[in-house]
């Protein structure tokens, strides 16, 4: 209790005595001496955190902190699959199938921003085009549309992960120092980016607060807490893909036709990522090398499940903000509508004696404000799920996205369909070091309709080289090859497999069990007049793809490229940029240019196309009716393969569930402890009429359309894509219906355990022949031992990814090129099934098995 004041407000003579320097204490609060007292503070618990190294319960040993955890807890017993956040009504979701669709659609989205953008991404690169081709979208760069909405005044906000350099390539500080620098201080939009990195692995920066092993592997944006995007696909290099998933990005009638510039053009099995902060450079040669193509899933949504979407980011910034720039006065506190007062710790607000800054109020306008806060913005049910802990967010173990996958499995009556990055899961706690039961659901589910004599497929789709190593035989290869071996133990291989004890319950897992990888083939449009070309300037088109580079990639960051406009030539010719190198660049970019009508490039009229993967695609052509300039023969060192990568995460149960999100199917993924993750299980309340095993089926629209689009790509009854999206309803934010292109194509694959299955297979067991008897492609049932290896693949002078019978004639090469339709290929279960893949050693031990897995 106070202290009565006397007459007139002056302290007593009893205050006085108790506090003999209470006037003076006052004056020194503004005072430079106030100002060390505070830093000395700050010191001592910087120092504290030492402590953390003996105590990894810290951030719940306290009675404030026990609570939130009760609290939180509480709330998510509450919640279906224990997740943090609620089943929700009413969304508006939209799929994205591939990264040219995605990437425009955000484009489109980021460009509306009128107040406050959240990105949370494992990589995002700076320079990454979000439309192509480059030379004619500079305006449309990554960079600088968030920089044209931080002119105007948009809060950007940009969580990423900060990798651990030995291992990782994706170079973090340079996406901060690029994003940070792009209004710097006296310019507009100063002060409206913020870029955070975790986490730290410095031990004298962070003590206890530390992790080598795992990631923050989310990939979602939130726009105004009225629009988000969540799935597989970071804004980085790489990831930009059409439908038909071309290999070749040679362009002799002109590089500004370039569609994959500088690092954005890269192939992880001939050449990792190089240094990412030289994003122009590319030392893996166009014309040589196919690109390894990029397969993946992303949704769009409007709703309510915005708000947790939103949630999660605050939660993590709060938490980064704790962990690492508590006493870092250009970071602030995030508050949360909803989340306020004795409730706002459940975000990780934080409110210290000496707070170090502001606390700024989410969202900026009232969630009154926002489209879905009155009304359904549509008819999907869905719940945000997580992978999450104390080193990514500081809270409890959520696993909620685990549960989800268990549940919605096990109660799949009709078909389970993945795809997914990795497969690695265990179906009891005999495999160790794998620990999440997803297997078990599997088993479970293919059991009960075994006996039931129900048909039921579960069809996963995977990488055939779940890593990017280059030679599999090779040491640096160990890892990858660990991997592959956890997932054909968890497949087929031992008795706790999922195959193996579906047998050991009298059920046939090959009438259940499916796995397929998918494959890609190109032409690389190197002619004899490009190769005239080269010779005639003495430039290389290596050299020439390096100079497009740095033009293009160039500008926004220097600052010479309006991003208002339209690129001019006069932006791409200039020689004033005061850089030797870049000069010498352009200068060799010229020369090569200036001898196209000499070599004979001039005009259309005969011209070889850029590409023919188009050919394994709806409508077209075929691979033999493709012009070819000169002499026949020559083309055939032109052809090349190379395995399609997945990166999808997308579960589809019974065309009517599906998840979707950054999670792998692997332990990293899966059990909270490890690397942290976001996804989103829906399932649509609008039903449309389709068909199951040759009976009616009411099924959802939003799983159906989403299954047969990806079906039909697979398969390839879809169109190859035209490169301008911007008439494609496929391409545009959620408030735009996707467009499942309906037709024959379409309702041929309607029905997943109808006919289609048998093209299904049937496509897969001659397009595996083919890249076979082509290209000698690997890994591959023919490969059963390492011995097996030495016979199998291509002499050592044949280039990766190339025909492998030099002297095979033209017309057969192209005769079988006309047989692959799609990309499906079985996967090679057999694939060196009498070799140990991955001896134990320094680089595979007990110690780092759980990296793998």
């Amino acid at each position: 209790m106070a202290s009565p004041e006397a007459p007139g407000g002056h302290a007593s003579f009893a205050d006085r005595f108790k506090n003999p320097f209470h006037e003076m204490h006052n004056k020194m609060k503004n005072s430079s001496f106030n100002e060390l007292e505070v830093k000395a503070i700050h010191f001592k618990h910087k120092v504290g955190k030492l402590h953390n190294l003996v105590n990894p319960n810290h951030r719940h040993d306290e009675a404030h902190e026990k609570a939130c955890d009760e609290k939180r807890t509480r709330i998510a017993e509450s919640h279906r699959f224990e997740s943090f956040a609620p089943e929700r009504d009413g969304n508006n979701i939209k799929w994205y199938i591939d990264g040219q669709d995605y990437f425009y659609a955000v484009s489109v989205a980021l460009e509306k921003a009128k107040e406050t953008i959240y990105i949370a991404d494992w990589w995002l690169s700076p320079e990454l085009f979000l439309r192509r081709p480059p030379y004619f979208n500079q305006e449309w760069r990554l960079d600088q549309v968030l920089k044209r909405r931080a002119e105007a005044g948009v809060k950007i906000y940009v969580i990423v992960y900060k990798e651990v350099e030995a291992a990782i390539t994706c170079n973090s500080l340079h996406t901060k120092h690029s994003l940070q620098s792009l209004c710097p201080e006296g310019s507009p939009g100063y002060g409206n980016i913020f870029v955070m990195r975790h986490p730290d692995h410095n031990v004298f920066e962070n003590a206890g607060d530390m992790t080598f092993y795992w990631a923050h592997h989310e990939k979602f944006i939130v726009i105004d807490y009225a629009m988000a995007f969540i799935g597989g696909l970071d804004l980085c290099f790489g990831r930009w893909d059409s439908h038909q998933h071309g290999l070749s990005d040679v362009h002799p009638s002109g590089v500004q036709n370039e569609m994959w510039p500088g690092q954005d053009f890269n192939n992880n099995r001939i050449m990792d990522f190089q240094t990412v902060k030289d994003w122009k450079s590319n030392e893996l040669s166009k014309a040589d090398f196919g690109r390894m193509p990029w397969h993946d899933v992303a949704m769009g949504l409007v709703g309510d499940c915005v708000y947790d979407i939103a949630e999660h980011f605050v939660l993590r910034w709060n938490f980064v903000k704790r962990d690492k720039y508590k006493r870092d006065e250009s970071f602030d506190w995030l508050t949360l509508e909803g989340r306020e007062g004795e409730n706002e710790d459940l975000v990780g607000v934080q409110r210290p004696k000496h707070p170090v800054g502001k606390y700024i109020h989410q969202p900026l306008s009232p969630l009154s404000d926002k489209p879905w806060a009155h009304k359904d913005q549509g008819t999907v049910h869905a719940q945000v799920v997580r992978s999450s802990c104390d080193w990514s967010s500081g809270i409890l173990t959520e696993h909620s996205i685990q549960t989800a996958y268990c549940e919605v499995i096990r109660n799949a009556k009709h078909y389970v369909y993945i795809e997914n990055q990795f497969f690695i899961t265990a179906t009891g706690d005999k495999q160790a070091p794998i620990h999440n039961i997803i297997g078990r659901a599997i088993v479970d589910a293919c059991v009960a309709a075994g006996k039931e004599g129900r048909k039921f497929r579960v069809i996963i789709v995977i990488p055939a080289i779940p890593g990017f190593a280059g030679d599999l035989r090779d040491d640096a290869a160990m890892g990858t090859r660990a991997i592959m071996d956890y997932q054909y133990k968890s497949i087929h291989r031992g008795e706790h497999s999922i195959c193996e004890q579906i047998k050991a319950q009298g059920v046939d897992p090959t009438n259940h069990v499916f796995v397929f990888n998918l494959r890609s083939y190109d032409r690389l449009n190197k002619t004899q007049a490009m190769m005239k070309q080269e010779e005639k300037s003495g430039v290389k088109y290596q050299d020439v793809q390096r100079a497009e580079a740095e033009e293009i990639m160039s500008g926004g960051v220097h600052g010479t490229v309006d991003p208002t406009q339209k690129p001019t030539q006069k932006h791409h010719d200039r020689d004033d940029a005061g850089d030797e190198e870049i000069e010498e660049n352009v200068d060799q970019k010229r020369k090569f240019e200036a001898e196209r009508e000499g070599a004979g490039l001039g005009g259309d009229k005969g011209k070889t196309a850029d590409t023919i993967s188009n050919t394994t695609m709806l409508n077209g052509g075929k691979a033999s009716e493709q012009h070819w300039e000169g002499d026949p023969e020559q083309e055939k060192e032109n052809f090349v393969q190379e395995e399609l990568y997945i990166h999808a995460k997308v579960c589809i149960v019974d065309d009517s569930i599906v998840i979707c999100g950054s999670s792998n199917i692997n332990d990293r993924s899966q059990l909270g402890i490890h690397d942290s993750e976001l996804s989103i299980v829906m399932e649509d309340y609008d039903r449309i009429d389709s068909m199951m095993d040759g009976k009616p089926y009411r099924a959802g629209r939003h799983a159906a359309t989403l299954r047969r689009m990806l079906w039909r790509e697979h398969l390839g009854l879809l169109p190859a894509q035209p490169i301008d999206a911007s008439k494609d309803p496929n391409a545009q934010p959620p408030d735009v219906p996707n467009n499942s292109l309906e037709g024959p194509e379409d309702k041929f694959v309607a029905d997943p355990l109808g006919d289609v299955w048998n093209m299904w297979t049937e496509n897969a067991t001659k397009n595996t022949h083919m890249f076979r008897y082509l290209f000698r492609a690997d890994p591959d049932n023919h490969i059963k031992s390492f011995a097996d290896y030495e016979s199998f693949l291509p002499r050592n002078d044949i280039k990766q990814g190339h025909l492998h019978d030099p002297f095979m004639p033209v017309a057969e090469v192209r005769k079988n090129l006309d047989q692959i339709k799609g990309h499906l290929v079985w996967m090679p279960l057999d694939f060196l099934r009498d070799a140990e893949m991955a001896e134990r050693g320094l680089q595979f031990n007990e110690y780092t098995e759980s990296v793998y897995t």
